[in-house]
């Protein structure tokens, strides 16, 4: 993905290597002369860079130079050292020479210090316009070689000026100062070549003078001649002389490199008579040449990925049990990388910036969504989902709101899994519903399946909450842990909504006919009242007059019933306190029927509410009251994440639910009124 940023600035720092000048004798001619330099400036590769997230490439085919491109110390624009006249890209890198044209203590510095051996470095400055963005896992062929993502690649950019700095970052480039002759323009590759440079630059670089004139680099007079008009046609008048000269020149410089390169660097030697090296350059080849290697570099893996940022953000909300959601390796990096904590801007911004985002603030919080959710990005281009790290987060808060609501419902009914919306039907074997004898030869004989038959039917509840504007400026990342909390709670007080909306609107159900209701002063809640309930539960018949032979397992109550629900559960004894009974009765039914209490029993907002009515219930995976029925399985809530629409600055969380209530078989618990 390319975007165009204006005319960023774009400073990468190339370790160079200065050899010591040529040294000039006092009182020699070239003394006064100025200095020339070389530097193999840029290798092509990628740079890591201030102001920049990611590393950087500067694709040469696209580099331009901006008229007079000038040379400095420190990047200082006030202490100017020279200007460069020479620019050339092969094999994938850049090279640069110049003169060092200026008088100020800047340049003087310079040349001073590399005669003392000072090892300068170079940094260049760049005016980047357009910008290439490659993803995490995907890969990039520029300057002849492969990058892999994340990476931003420089397809437009103008060299504006080179520096003189103390300190680079690629090893594999180098410079030289030597001693130059007044209005001398040598060769990139040291040769006496003559050259002019016509606007452009080898390799696909580009040279741009100021106000749409080109620099033009004058035809360099061969060497000894005298540096004026004339001097070429003076040459020129005799041309056994000049062949002489260069026979001459050509012998002492292939004895000055084998000198140079001694017994062993024949290669280097080898190489620099072949190729018409000069000095200067052949005793650079074997400075590098004779450089110790430098130790292997260990690189730590600090990419941020979606888990990466999951992690970060369970940590930041102190989630419970986080270990148990995300190995140590990850834990470890989340981290690392955040110390402090991970904030809902930064989150936001790491995602955005994975996804090629260019911007370094959230100042435009709009444009920065986009790119968080993967808008307007190319197919494949986006790796960092967002709207998934968000609704994973989300979702273990989701469940913390979700389970801190009562959940009596859950151990009263039996659960049910539907796959679609659509009514079900249970059926209840009766008539031949006794195993029969078998015949002779093995034949089963088959059971009937009468009318009696119970239906459920799941349906969709939800809710939707957002994260504003004013959530993500504040950079509160409780937003995403409070707002999901509330979706929970939500989801969890409407299913107890509908549970008990549905299981106390029981006037049809718990009935005299039905043979599971009692009434009377006497069906409080005592040893008493309990001995009745269960002799009547356990007097029950099936259609056919049997019994059914299914055991009574809880009582549920209301609060204002629970203290004795309890008693009569843990208690050997219950004491009788009234004034003509001071002796303890045995309790029957200790340890027999457990308690379940419920708020809702007795809460006037629903239909059939009492605070002194309780319930003799079966195990409901034996025979259950009541059933939930839930669309595939889910349990709990689903929560989403996603973009506000447009008419919202924010992020918007969905919560939805798929479920269904309904009474079954009501011999399965007896009502008792508790009072007359």
């Amino acid at each position: 993905m390319k975007t165009s940023d204006g005319l960023r600035e774009l400073r990468f720092i190339a370790a160079i290597n200065m050899e010591a000048a040529v040294p000039v004798m006092a009182g020699d001619a070239q003394a006064a002369r100025p200095r020339r330099f070389h530097m193999d400036a840029y290798t092509g590769g990628a740079l890591a860079i201030a102001g920049w997230r990611f590393p950087v490439v500067v694709d040469l085919t696209g580099l331009t130079v901006r008229g007079g491109a000038k040379v400095y110390l420190d990047h200082d624009r006030g202490a100017r050292v020279g200007h460069i006249d020479g620019i050339q890209v092969e094999h994938g890198g850049l090279r640069v020479s110049g003169v060092i044209s200026s008088t100020t203590q800047a340049a003087r510095e310079v040349v001073a210090d590399a005669d003392n051996g000072y090892p300068w470095q170079a940094s260049i400055g760049a005016g980047v316009r357009e910008v290439e963005f490659v993803a995490e896992g995907k890969t990039v062929t520029v300057n002849g070689r492969e990058f892999a993502g994340p990476v931003n690649v420089a397809r437009r950019a103008a060299l504006q000026e080179v520096s003189f700095v103390g300190n680079g970052a690629d090893d594999a480039t180098s410079a030289s100062i030597a001693a130059g002759i007044a209005g001398e323009k040598e060769n990139m590759d040291g040769s006496d070549k003559t050259k002019t440079v016509d606007g452009s630059v080898a390799g696909g670089a580009t040279a741009a003078g100021e106000g749409g004139k080109e620099p033009v680099v004058q035809a360099q007079a061969p060497a000894g001649a005298p540096a004026d008009a004339g001097s070429a046609a003076a040459v020129a008048a005799d041309p056994v002389a000049d062949m002489r000269a260069k026979a001459a020149a050509e012998e002492e410089r292939i004895a000055a490199v084998r000198k140079v390169c001694g017994s062993d660097h024949g290669d280097i030697a080898a190489r620099a008579i072949k190729e018409g090296w000069d000095t200067t350059k052949t005793e650079l080849e074997v400075l590098r040449a004779s450089r110790p290697k430098a130790p292997a570099a260990h690189v730590v893996d600090q990419t941020v990925n979606g888990t990466i940022l999951e992690a970060a953000c369970m940590l930041t909300a102190r989630l419970a049990d986080v270990e148990k959601v995300h190995d140590e390796k990850t834990l470890d990096a989340a981290g690392r990388r955040f110390r402090g904590g991970i904030g809902l801007q930064e989150l936001l911004l790491e995602a955005a910036w994975a996804n090629g985002y260019t911007g370094r603030n959230f100042r435009d919080s709009r444009e920065v969504l986009r790119f968080a959710f993967g808008k307007d990005i190319q197919a494949g281009f986006s790796t960092v989902d967002i709207g998934g790290i968000l609704s994973n987060v989300a979702n273990k808060f989701l469940l913390d709101g979700f389970f801190s609501v009562e959940r009596t419902w859950r151990n009263i009914c039996a659960v049910r899994n539907v796959g679609d919306f659509k009514t079900v039907t249970s059926y209840r074997l009766i008539g031949a519903d006794q195993y029969q004898p078998v015949a002779p030869g093995g034949e089963l004989k088959h059971g009937t399946l009468g009318q009696e038959q119970y239906t459920n039917k799941a349906d969709t509840f939800g809710l939707l909450l957002a994260i504003d504007r004013r959530d993500m400026i504040n950079d509160d990342l409780g937003a995403i842990t409070l707002v999901p909390r509330k979706l929970g709670r939500g989801s969890g007080l409407k299913i107890n909504d509908v549970f008990w909306t549905v299981f106390l609107a029981n006037s049809s159900f718990f009935t005299s006919g039905n043979k599971n209701y009692i009434s009377g002063a006497d069906t409080a809640l005592t040893i008493d009242g309990l001995t009745k309930a269960e002799v009547a539960f356990l007097d029950q018949t099936d259609s056919d007059g049997k019994p059914i032979g299914i055991m009574p397992a809880m009582i549920l109550v209301p609060t204002a019933l629970s203290a004795m629900g309890t008693a009569l559960y843990k208690a050997l004894e219950i004491r009788d306190t009234t004034a003509n009974t001071k002796t303890p009765t045995v309790n029957p039914h200790q340890g027999k029927f457990r308690v379940e209490v419920s708020r809702y029993l007795a809460n006037s907002k629903y239909t059939g509410y009492s605070a002194k009515a309780w319930y003799l219930l079966a195990d409901p995976s034996d025979l259950p009251v009541i059933e939930v029925a839930f669309l595939n399985g889910q349990e709990s809530p689903t929560i989403e994440t996603a973009e506000a629409d447009f008419n919202v600055l924010g992020i918007q969380m969905r919560g939805y639910h798929d479920f269904g209530v309904a009474l079954q078989d009501p011999r399965g618990g007896l009502k008792s009124k508790g009072e007359a």
